[in-house]
């Protein structure tokens, strides 16, 4: 298994002297687990490894050890230790820690903390609040608080979803077999003789979902350039279920099927403002991310240029809009599944993938997502940036083999034209120095669809020219991928007119805007910086105000190289 939010490892080597064992870093990890989706630490495998060495024995002891222990450092963490024998002979200590679903589990010592991808992150006092108020959110669907019978159920929502499970490739077989009260028991929908909230949710009657707390309710109103609504429909009723609001929204909005025309040789390419793909993502992430302890309907908010959906809600603890590409954090696990085996949502992580995929394919930009007082807002702009990338990337797309990941990392190269390994990190919310920014590029660079120049942070990528000629792209000529020593050169000659001397120098904007914006300001700055350790250059003034000039040995330099 990955480490991640519910299971990391531990190398044996920590319980080597029992005098000096972590037991504090021990505690940190498993209240981390408990504070969020409970989860599982596995003793005997290292970091690097994937399975236990072969024939690894677990002293016997270590199980009672390692409860007692833990337990002393913490309070309100339930845990069970197991012996697990690996395929390869060696054996494995399970520590399982359970969810702490009515409290908030802390150490011994009063510090609280919460799992965020393979970390325990420690919760801030003012987080407190809210990582209590997330306890309620994450049992919602399974309670049965108003005592619905389970008889209680529309017929047409329960045959549709039926037939829907088992047509359905992402179900097993074991799954599909089962009778119509046994996939409710499987989804949790039902719960002996009570419906769930879940199963109200998706199979309820209209009075029985109306009274549930805070059952979705979709506003969409359409805005005019002025800022006034023009427009404004509702799905207040609570007759339909979540799939069921997701297709009358996409359905009975005509502005989705609004769009742009390119032309496409004798043909013309249809784009639209905005795609399906990317409505139906945002609206599943919106229905099943939100907490449902929490009042406030969510709206779909169209303007002119840019398309807003508001949830109510903040994001879980750990997501923020940055790394919302990269964490992942259910409220709604049950929700979610339902979601997931009807095909109307990716797998966990991978939805906002989906959606870069789609936008930047349109040559658009990246979604805007951010958190407000008590909602989120993603913002979606129909503005083709790049229009002469669009043929591009539709060929690539034919003639390349790619995976998504690639495919992103070439159209955001293809609507930067060139992209350093710093931008990338900061678009992606990557490290660096990591493995992340090589997942991303894949094969690409391997194969020279996209080539590099430069070492560490200052690399960049720019697509292969043989590959663009290949594909017949007929985009603008750019300064953007100009060798250095031709920078230097025509910063050289820019000197040289605008700046030759100490009455007459010039700043380094004046440079850049004349010289070619597409060229990266940094760039610039590290090249007059070398020219300046050399003495070709010298400054009057500093910070915002520096300017520059050539010295007599600048001066001197340029005429040598004069015919």
């Amino acid at each position: 298994m990955i480490e991640g939010l519910q299971y990391d490892k531990k190398s044996l080597l920590c319980f080597k002297d029992e005098k000096k064992v972590s037991w504090k870093e021990l505690a940190k990890d498993c209240v981390a687990f408990a504070n969020t989706r409970g989860g599982t630490l596995a003793f005997g495998i290292e970091d690097a490894a994937e399975e236990p060495p072969a024939h690894q024995t677990i002293p016997p002891q270590l199980s009672n050890l390692v409860q007692k222990n833990i337990s002393n450092h913490t309070i309100a963490v339930g845990i069970t230790p197991e012996l697990i024998t690996h395929p390869n002979g060696g054996q494995i200590l399970h520590l399982r820690i359970y969810p702490s679903r009515q409290s908030l589990a802390c150490t011994t010592d009063g510090r609280y903390y919460y799992r965020v991808g393979d970390q325990s992150k420690p919760v801030m006092p003012d987080e407190l609040p809210r990582l209590l108020a997330e306890k309620d959110m994450f049992i919602w669907e399974t309670q049965t608080t108003r005592k619905i019978p389970r008889e209680n159920i529309d017929p047409e929502k329960l045959s549709a979803f039926i037939n829907s499970i088992k047509s359905s490739s992402r179900v097993s077989t074991f799954v599909r077999e089962k009778t119509a009260p046994e996939i409710l028991d499987h989804y949790l929908m039902a719960s002996g003789p009570h419906l769930t909230n879940l199963g109200v949710l998706w199979l309820g009657l209209r009075q029985d979902r109306a009274q549930l707390r805070h059952a979705p309710v979709i506003q969409f109103i359409k805005y005019d350039a002025r800022g006034n609504k023009v427009r404004k429909q509702l799905w207040d009723d609570y007759s339909k279920n979540p799939l069921e609001l997701i297709e009358a929204v996409w359905h009975e909005i005509p502005d989705w099927r609004e769009f742009t025309e390119f032309p496409d040789g004798i043909f013309r390419k249809e784009i639209p403002h905005y795609d399906e793909v990317v409505i139906r993502e945002l609206l599943a992430n919106a229905l099943v991310h939100r907490p449902y302890t929490t009042a406030g309907d969510i709206f779909i908010n169209l303007h002119p240029d840019y398309l807003e959906i508001h949830n109510p809600g903040l994001f879980p603890l750990g997501v923020t809009p940055s790394n919302i590409l990269h964490q992942s954090i259910r409220r709604n696990d049950h929700l979610a599944k339902v979601f997931y085996d009807l095909k109307l949502m990716e797998r966990e992580g991978s939805g906002y993938d989906k959606i870069y995929e789609s936008l930047l394919s349109q040559a658009k930009s990246l979604p805007e997502p951010k958190e407000e007082n008590d909602r989120i807002c993603v913002t979606v702009r129909r503005t083709i940036l790049k229009p002469e990338i669009l043929d591009f990337l539709a060929k690539a797309e034919q003639e390349l083999v790619l995976s998504q990941r690639e495919r992103i990392t070439l159209a955001l190269i293809a609507q930067h034209q060139s992209l350093t390994a710093l931008e990338f990190s900061h678009i992606l919310d990557l490290k660096v120095d990591d493995d992340g920014l090589r997942s991303w590029l894949g094969q690409l660079t391997s194969t020279d669809i996209v080539k590099a120049k430069g070492k560490t942070r200052g690399t960049t990528y720019f697509i292969n020219s043989e590959l663009l000629r290949s594909l017949n792209f007929s985009g603008p000529t750019t300064l953007k991928k100009i060798e250095p020593h031709r920078l230097r050169e025509l910063i050289l000659s820019d000197l040289q007119i605008y700046g030759p001397s100490p009455n007459s120098p010039t700043s380094l904007t004046e440079i850049h805007q004349r010289i070619g914006l597409e060229i990266p300001r940094r760039q610039i700055k590290q090249i007059l910086d070398t020219f300046r350790d050399q003495k070709i250059v010298d400054t009057h003034g500093r910070l915002r105000h520096m300017k520059y000039f050539l010295t007599p040995q600048g001066l001197a330099s340029l005429k040598e190289k004069s015919p």
